[in-house]
């Protein structure tokens, strides 16, 4: 986001859904699920309906969570809700609204830029409850990839592999995180039967909105795989929907499979 309007929107997309992992450029740069509003310019009041829908959808993904981590002989521990527009500090950073949402696991933390969802509406096409829900549940996908110690393996490979290696991982902690929202769907559904027609589209429609290839194609109007780091949209959309498909967190190994099969 660098001067206002579109080309603002545009930037704080990119930098979330192409540059890679957003605390990377916090770093850079410097609990309870009850969600917690830090105010800036004219931020949203906690309880207003999208905040009080977003509280809604991650305590839906705590139950699933917390029921699934069980069945595996662990404990989930529940990520923090931050809610933000314009800037935020977190363990990770001081970010402004270009990282747009972003999970932190240096304090274990979901914030959500409230104002992403008008750009993911209005320039990507992907409006609808559920393409809301999508972003969330991607986040607490990170969340619970950190919780199952499948995120330090990108941070191991930091400086010891070239940038394009390092890029090709990112890509399949961000599909599996995918599939993890997928996951939380299929489960969600199955005990709440809460889908209406229409939203398992929202949410890939949402999915193919924000993947690289489009990303990029919109904004440079050009495609540069190399630097793909949450992967196609075809890619984004095969795997959240493996994920809802199945529920079954074995289907969800990224990292096993040839670049062919992602």
């Amino acid at each position: 986001m660098v001067g206002g309007g579109l080309g603002v929107a545009v930037v704080a997309l990119i930098v979330f859904l192409l540059g890679g992992d957003p605390t990377d450029l916090l770093r850079h740069q410097g609990g309870t699920s009850d969600p917690t509003l830090q105010e800036s310019g004219d931020a949203a009041p906690a309880d207003d309906p999208l905040s009080r829908f977003v509280a809604v959808v991650l305590a839906d993904t705590e139950d699933v969570w917390n029921e699934l981590f069980s069945r595996m002989g662990r404990t989930y521990q529940e990520p923090a809700l931050v809610l933000f527009t314009d800037r935020v500090s977190s363990a990770c950073g001081m970010a402004s609204s270009a990282v747009g949402p972003f999970y932190c696991p240096d304090d274990a933390t979901v914030y959500i830029d409230l104002r992403f969802y008008e750009q993911l509406r209005q320039r990507f096409g992907a409006p609808g409850d559920f393409a809301q829900a999508y972003v969330i549940a991607h986040e607490v996908g990170h969340h619970v990839q950190n919780q199952l110690g499948i995120s330090p393996k990108r941070e191991s490979a930091r400086g010891q592999v070239s940038q394009e290696e390092y890029n090709r991982l990112s890509v399949r902690i961000e599909l599996q995180a995918d599939f993890f929202a997928g996951v939380w769907a299929h489960h969600t559904q199955k005990v709440k039967q809460v889908l209406e027609p229409g939203d398992l589209e929202e949410a890939l429609q949402a999915a193919s909105a924000i993947g690289d290839d489009n990303i990029q194609r919109q904004s440079q109007g050009y495609v540069v795989p190399d630097s793909f780091t949450h992967g196609t949209s075809q890619q984004r959309v095969r795997w959240f929907r493996r994920g809802f498909e199945t529920g079954d967190l074995n289907q969800g190994d990224t990292f096993s499979v040839s670049e062919s099969q992602l």
